[in-house]
């Protein structure tokens, strides 16, 4: 074709999906794989009467005499890529797009609409695939052994005439299921950001860019957040974009990676569209240290323009970074290690949060941490409770005093003053923090389990709803949502599906063994019951819990006699081991004893570990229900009944 001249050509672009995260893993291997992949295809266009116009990145421009060849040639080019076997654990895959139309030559290059339109085609095929447009279609419907499958219309940036695209159904696709259709596009994940560094421990650097961009995400109107907890699943894992956006109901994804070197910092970051896996946007970022916080500002507010949303305006929340980098890197590897909620994690993470504190007095954020500390510790029984609720309520309330709009600070209030029988201001707390940041999943969570203490159902099963929507991998969330189900709702068939694909997910998640058989026993399932009882043990290996848990089985069931003999030996046990006060209120509630269940509330209330909701909601209580003194239990903790 000579200078200048116009003509009719078909046109493919060409993109490796996963290329840019590829060689910010391993740059090298990412170049090796890239010029074995360059090498292969060239020998495909060849034969196929292809000209390379140039390389785009990791992908080829590439001009044919007719729309036939074009296609020929991309099934060739994707079976190759298919087939192809090199022993590396790494494997690329590639999208193409094509279309056919006027092509002007300009020196090496060519322009005109057949190569924009191209261009905007290729990024609505996903890895593997090939998508074409109408006018492609035209040409080769008859005269290729392959289904084309029309697509669902999309805009084409800055083409202004409708055209419809349609994908060639490769013969390893057939009888794949549909793309997923429906994703919200304003739901979005931020996916853990991969640790770029040459020291292996600043992963908590990149754990905690993950956090701070989900947080600051939060603070854009009419964006649903997905919670640290569920994306933190897709960390090291190679997950297609599909899998993610089906497993979490997501439209649009950010991704990056972050390499720490002394006091420079380089930040990626990728705004991808899950449908189509096109990039919204994408940056990256050469800084000092101290500009980390004016880099994840100016992604939020990127995301904001890409998206169409709106950022909180200066009389809304906004969030407030410590002034002191020291104090924010002490911050974020006390949260790295909190998040593990092991024993170890949790104590470390203590020490960390309060060498952020003496680094930088005013940062209400290590204060939050601080208190969710403490409230885990005391919690979980790594503390004593009382200390460790005295200084979770007392971090607490520090972190409200230096800023009055941090949810994390009023959601851990709120757990405190829960745990003091102060249900009505641990509401309020609550209802501040779902405000404040409604992606706030454990918040949510948290607020739905005190409406449930409170009487109010309906309302707390829309709030554990919400949690599910916010962070749908969580397995806490997703255990109290079974919990709500089944031992609130009735639900029992829909909690034990729900607990059903937790345990498929977390097969070492012992509570929800433990939640499971309460279901099955209530459901009159008795084997599935004492079998789910028995796994519970063999995960946690807690002797006197064990004996808890079997004590209760056998008086559901009717095995009294065997009951009986092992309800003193619990009772000779409480406090001393993980036998609390309401294992054994049960107990006298199940056989009916109303004077015993009684005294042994009574002792429940002393020790702060009463459940209002399981006595207002599980039918363990119904023998003691109707006595005189079981509504004067919920007046004593100012509940209403």
């Amino acid at each position: 074709m000579s200078e200048g001249q116009r003509r009719l050509a078909a046109i493919m672009f060409t993109d490796i999906v996963g290329y840019t995260a590829l060689s910010q893993r391993n740059e090298k291997l990412a170049l090796q794989l890239l010029e074995g992949h360059r090498s292969l295809m060239r020998h495909v266009f060849a034969r196929h009467k292809g000209r390379e116009v140039k390389t785009t990145g990791d992908g080829f421009l590439i001009q044919f005499e007719s729309a036939l060849d074009a296609v020929e040639c991309a099934v060739e080019m994707q079976k190759a890529v298919h087939n192809q076997t090199d022993g590396s654990a790494e494997k690329l895959e590639m999208k193409v797009g094509i279309h056919v139309g006027d092509v002007v030559q300009s020196e090496s290059d060519v322009h005109g609409d057949a190569v924009n339109i191209a261009s905007r085609i290729e990024p609505l095929a996903k890895g593997g695939e090939i998508c074409i447009s109408q006018q492609v279609y035209d040409q080769v419907r008859n005269k290729v052994p392959f289904k084309l499958v029309k697509l669902e219309r999309h805009e084409l940036k800055n083409v202004t005439v409708p055209i419809d695209v349609y994908r060639v159904e490769m013969p390893w696709e057939e009888g794949k299921a549909a793309p997923t259709t429906g994703l919200d596009k304003n739901r979005i994940a931020v996916l853990p950001f991969a640790n770029m560094s040459a020291d292996p421990n600043d992963e908590y650097f990149a754990d905690g860019m993950t956090e701070e961009l989900i947080t600051a995400m939060s603070g854009l109107q009419g964006l649903q957040v997905i919670a640290r907890t569920s994306v933190m699943n897709y960390k090291g894992e190679k997950t297609k974009l599909s899998t993610i956006g089906n497993d979490l109901r997501v439209g649009t994804v950010l991704e990056g990676s972050v390499r720490k070197t002394g006091n420079r910092v380089r930040v990626t970051a990728q705004l991808i569209d899950v449908p189509t896996e096109s990039h919204l946007w994408s940056e990256k970022y050469d800084r000092e240290l101290d500009d980390i916080f004016r880099i994840q500002d100016d992604i939020a507010g990127k995301i904001s323009e890409a998206l169409s949303v709106r950022l909180a305006t200066k009389s809304e929340p906004v969030r407030r970074h410590a002034e002191n980098i020291e104090a924010y890197t002490l911050y974020l590897k006390g949260r790295s290690l909190w998040n593990k909620r092991d024993k170890q994690g949790v104590l470390e993470s203590l020490v960390l949060f309060q060498e952020a504190i003496n680094a930088d007095p005013d940062y209400a954020r290590a204060y939050a941490g601080l208190a969710d500390a403490y409230n885990i510790a005391s919690t979980y029984g790594f503390m004593d409770r009382d200390e460790g609720q005295s200084k979770s309520r007392e971090a607490a309330t520090k972190a409200l005093e230096l800023d009055n709009t941090l949810a994390e600070a009023h959601a851990s209030l709120g757990a405190c003053l829960e745990g003091d029988l102060r249900y009505g201001e641990a509401l309020k707390e609550y209802e501040k923090a779902v405000e404040l940041n409604p992606s706030y999943a454990t918040a949510r969570q948290w607020y739905s389990e005190c409406l449930l203490a409170i009487g109010r159902m309906k309302e707390a099963t829309e709030q554990i709803e919400k949690a599910r929507e916010l962070d749908p991998l969580s397995p806490i969330i997703t255990l109290s949502a079974g919990a709500t189900y089944g031992l609130v709702n009735g639900r029992l068939d829909e909690a034990i599906a729900t607990v059903d694909k937790l345990i498929e997910r977390e097969p070492a998640f012992a509570r929800a063994r433990s939640l499971r058989s309460y279901c099955f026993a209530f459901k009159g399932i008795k084997e599935r019951a004492y079998a789910d009882w028995e796994e519970w043990y063999r995960l946690v290996r807690d002797e006197d819990g064990y004996k808890a848990g079997l004590v209760f089985l056998d008086l559901w069931f009717g095995e009294r006699e065997r009951a009986q003999s092992m309800i003193e030996e619990l009772i000779s046990k409480v406090g001393k081991s993980s036998v609390k006060e309401w294992v054994i209120a049960d107990c006298y509630a199940l056989i009916g004893n109303r004077d015993e269940f009684f005294k042994w509330i009574d002792k429940e209330i002393s020790a702060k570990v009463i459940f209002p909701m399981d006595l207002r909601y599980l039918p363990v209580y119904d023998k003691v229900r109707e006595d005189p003194r079981f509504p004067e239990v919920f007046k004593r903790l100012g509940l209403p009944y």
